[in-house]
């Protein structure tokens, strides 16, 4: 994705938020509850985000509910901005996969 276009996501309402938000998985419904943004915003955002390449479905899990809903994680650890001689350039840290999978292990520890 092209600097200035991903920059355009970051400064849509809430994405910075919700980027902040999954440094652990967290559905739909959770991060709307967590940022107090309507539901179909967190719908809208998520998918904005991970048509950017900076958000991704980590799983599904089960709600209080009993239902099986999508969880969702950055992949990203930093975002760089840099404007030189008059070029915007965005460098992304992505995040580790060993990372995730830490992650993955400790959430399913943690549910038992």
């Amino acid at each position: 994705m092209e600097a200035v276009e991903l920059l355009r996501v970051l400064g849509n309402k809430y994405n910075a938020e919700i980027l902040r938000a999954t440094g652990e998985p967290k559905s739909a419904q959770e991060l709307s509850d967590e940022l107090e943004i309507p539901i179909a915003t967190s719908y809208r955002r998520i998918e904005e985000l991970a048509d950017a390449g900076l958000l991704e479905l980590s799983g599904r899990e089960f709600s209080d509910e009993g239902r099986r809903t999508k969880v969702y994680r950055r992949n990203v650890d930093a975002l760089d901005v840099s404007f030189d001689d008059g070029a915007i350039d965005v460098a992304v840290d992505e995040r580790p996969e060993e990372e995730n999978s830490l992650a993955d292990v400790w959430r399913d520890l943690k549910a038992e």
